[in-house]
C-alpha cells in the first residue's frame, strides 16, 4: 500500500514513516500544505495521514478540497488539536478517523491498518487466488496449493500487485511507484531483485512458473500456457 504522511516536523514525519514501512507500506512525506495539495491530484494514495497546523494551505482546507472532487481516499487527521470540537469539525469534513498529539506510534498504525481494511473491503475482496495461488490480504499469509509460502511485506506487496493486474504487462516503473516510496532510485535493480526472489518462492516446490519477464518492459502474471516470456 502507498501511504502519503503530510506532517511540517520533519522529526515526527520519520518516525512516522519508519513505523509504517516495518508493515510494508511505500511511504511519501510531504511538510507543506501547498506541496501536499498538489501531490495529492497527481498521485493517488492507498491513505492519507494529514496534520492540520502546516505551512501554506492547513490540513482542513485540504480535506475538504479532497473530498468536493469525490476523493475518497481514507484520511486519518493527526493534530495537535484536541477539542471535542475541531474532533467534529474534521470528521465533519471527511477524516476517517482523528488521533491527536502526543500519540503512540503502535496505535496509528493500528488505526491506519483499520481504515486500510475497511477501503478493501468495501471495495475488493479480502482473498485474491490465481491459479493455486492463495493470497489473504488481512491474514498477510500466501499459499500455492497447499503449500505456504513465507514472504517479506516488500516481497507480498509485489506479489499483491501482480494479482490485482493478472493477464497485463506491469512496467517495472509502475511496480516501484506501487511498492516503494516517493524517493526510489529508477535506477537501481531492486525491483527485479524482488520479483525474481517472489517468482524463486513461488516455485520451490518445482511449480509451473506464473510470473514471467517481458523483455525491457516488465512482467506479467499468466499461467504457463499463455506466457509471453
Amino acid at each position: 500500500m502507498r501511504i502519503l504522511v503530510v506532517e511540517d516536523e520533519k522529526k515526527l514525519a520519520g518516525f512516522i514513516k519508519r513505523a509504517l514501512k516495518e508493515d510494508g507500506h511505500a511511504v511519501d512525506l510531504c511538510h507543506d500544505g501547498d506541496e501536499a495539495a498538489a501531490i495529492m491530484l497527481r498521485q493517488e494514495y492507498d491513505s492519507i495521514v494529514l496534520d492540520l497546523q502546516l505551512p501554506g494551505r492547513d490540513g482542513l482546507s485540504i480535506l475538504e478540497d479532497l473530498r468536493e472532487r469525490s476523493v475518497h481516499t481514507p484520511v486519518l487527521v493527526l493534530t495537535a488539536r484536541d477539542t471535542v470540537r475541531d474532533r467534529v469539525r474534521g470528521l465533519d469534513t471527511g477524516a476517517d478517523d482523528y488521533m491527536t498529539k502526543p500519540f503512540s506510534l503502535d496505535e496509528l498504525r493500528a488505526r491506519v491498518r483499520v481504515m486500510l481494511r475497511r477501503r478493501e473491503e468495501a471495495s475488493s475482496p479480502l482473498v485474491l487466488q490465481f491459479a493455486d495461488v492463495t493470497l489473504h490480504l488481512l491474514e498477510r499469509t500466501v499459499r500455492r496449493a497447499a503449500r505456504e509460502i513465507v514472504l517479506t511485506p516488500k516481497e507480498f506487496a509485489v506479489l499483491e500487485y501482480l494479482m490485482r493486474n493478472p493477464g497485463h504487462v506491469l512496467r517495472r516503473t509502475s511496480i516501484a511507484e506501487h511498492v516503494w516510496d516517493y524517493n526510489f532510485d529508477r535506477q537501481s535493480n531492486v525491483v527485479e531483485v524482488f520479483v525474481t526472489s517472489v517468482r524463486r518462492k513461488l516455485e520451490d516446490a518445482g511449480e509451473p512458473r506464473l510470473i514471467h519477464t517481458v523483455r525491457s518492459v516488465g512482467y506479467i502474471l499468466k499461467q504457463a500456457d499463455d506466457a509471453l516470456g
